[in-house]
């Protein structure tokens, strides 16, 4: 729909108690300043205040769709609808939602009484659109999906559950849906995914198998299964799902995009490039997960100002990928033995029983081409197990803003300019060099414990290299590490001094 849509003001809203129809204004005011987050949640609260309110619900079910969020617009905009059924603007909107959302019948009916309901409506044309639309699909029926709406809607709202990490809940409704719809692979295929996100692996690979038994060739389910053997390093099962899947030739739109998607997570670059560019080429405007496979795939596969066209685009979508972009560490790849692009490495210190490791792993997420697979994977890394201090060590790699002014944080944030300190003199990191990050994260681990204040980041870093290299090389002077790091060898003393403490060999 291509006209703006705008808030309508409502009057006479002042209490000192804050109603729906307060924060209402509020968003009306913060879209007034381009505000649209502080918009979307004022409307939040509105809805959570007035929820039988439904111009407010309808209100924020637009925010929803501006943020791609269908299912929950969906949600919002029927029972807004059951409030008040005959309010043209939540029909027509309710015909736009369902067809975003491949309900074609529904969306058809909803803009035909949009129609009825106001022949000469600001919306008129768009409705016509969504009828043409639909009239169009109804034509060409694809066979996964089920022709009744309620069903669509259901694994929707599903898929949003996982999104949101309630997968127990998601399955429940994943096996509700197949109970009533055993043929509805989609379900078969999402429930394996809520199973493996949770760990259940053998349960998530049962149910592809179980797919591919009953509709054979099922690209969905031989693209999982290509992630599940990639995450699990088993390399002969990959080898031989890639070795299928790159012979396949898609048709549809969705099945390009999710074969292009899965050849860019395992790194073949070439072939997903393919597909993704296919897509492009025909008009296709994806989401913030299209954009983002396709940068990478077109950056590694030699078509750089391709990739980086589509990063901007995707820039545009979701500001908050920034910082995740291909190239952001392209000058550390070109060592090939560098540790912070060697994954494996990387998964296994995030899975060591000890923490000063999960530390040092933490770290290294920080620094990998590998952080967004690292930290979208089910099981690597376990937010709910890890201590205080492993979550803000997560955070740190994930680049989040600390307060510099809590002072509660500032010896860990000092810390951790002791480890990049130590990170910038030996960029980038080799096996023996992991030697050296080692020994600081055991030291920092057992420091913060302690609440030492890591006062001077500078002389902590020249005093963790002198005692590492002292250990290994006699030739090794504290003058000569003092000159490095720029402080006097009286200075490097002192804080060697501080540090020996924190060795575990000088436990009583």
């Amino acid at each position: 729909m291509e006209k703006k849509r705008k808030l309508k003001p409502r009057e006479n809203v002042v209490s000192f108690i804050p109603t729906g129809d307060f924060y209402y204004n509020k968003a009306l005011q913060a879209l007034d300043r381009e505000q649209f987050d502080k918009a979307h949640k004022y409307l939040q609260r509105a809805a959570e205040l007035s929820p039988e309110d439904s111009l407010i619900l309808m209100q924020y079910a637009i925010t929803k769709m501006e943020l791609d969020q269908h299912d929950h617009a969906l949600e919002l905009l029927r029972k807004a609808h059951s409030i008040d059924p005959d309010e043209p603007e939540i029909v027509l909107f309710l015909a736009e939602v369902s067809a975003h959302l491949g309900m074609t019948v529904e969306a058809g009916k909803y803009a035909k009484r949009y129609l009825e309901l106001d022949t000469q409506g600001v919306y008129s044309e768009e409705a016509l659109e969504i009828i043409d639309f639909a009239e169009q699909m109804q034509e060409q029926p694809t066979a996964e999906e089920p022709q009744d709406a309620e069903v669509v809607y259901l694994q929707e709202k599903a898929r949003r559950m996982m999104e949101e990490g309630n997968f127990k809940d998601a399955i429940e409704l994943f096996e509700k849906i197949i109970e009533e719809n055993p043929d509805f692979w989609a379900a078969h295929n999402n429930l394996s995914l809520a199973y493996f996100y949770l760990g259940e692996t053998e349960q998530a690979r049962a149910l592809l198998h179980q797919v591919l038994k009953g509709n054979f060739g099922n690209l969905h389910a031989l693209c999982n299964l290509t992630v599940m053997a990639y995450y699990e390093k088993n390399k002969e099962e990959l080898e031989e799902l890639l070795e299928l899947l790159v012979k396949i030739q898609p048709y549809s739109f969705e099945h390009r995009y999710k074969l292009g998607a899965t050849l860019a997570l395992v790194g073949r670059y070439g072939e997903a490039y393919k597909w993704l560019r296919s897509l492009q080429k025909r008009g296709f405007e994806g989401d913030p997960g299209f954009y983002f496979w396709l940068s990478h795939a077109a950056y590694f596969s030699g078509k750089k100002t391709v990739g980086k066209s589509a990063w901007k685009k995707l820039l545009e979508i979701d500001p908050e990928k920034e910082g995740f972009e291909p190239w952001a560490y392209e000058s550390r790849v070109t060592n090939p033995n560098a540790i912070e692009q060697n994954r494996e490495y990387i998964v296994e210190k995030l899975e060591s029983k000890y923490r000063s490791d999960r530390l040092f792993g933490l770290y290294l997420v920080g620094k990998t081409i590998h952080k967004q697979e690292i930290i979208a994977h089910p099981s690597w890394i376990d937010v709910d197990e890890y201590s205080s201090m492993e979550k803000l060590f997560l955070a740190y790699a994930l680049e989040h803003e600390f307060d510099a002014n809590d002072k509660s944080i500032a010896p860990f944030l000092r810390a951790m300019e002791v480890a990049d300190i130590l990170y910038m003199q030996t960029m980038p990191i080799t096996m023996p060099n992991t030697f050296l990050f080692q020994m600081w994260f055991v030291l920092c681990e057992r420091a913060l414990d302690a609440s030492y204040p890591f006062k001077n980041p500078k002389a902590l870093a020249a005093a963790a290299d002198y005692m590492y290299k002292s250990s290994r090389m006699s030739s090794i002077t504290k003058t000569s590490i003092a000159t490095v790091y720029g402080i006097t060898t009286a200075t490097l003393s002192k804080y060697v001094n501080e540090l020996i403490k924190f060795l575990p060999v000088f436990d009583a």
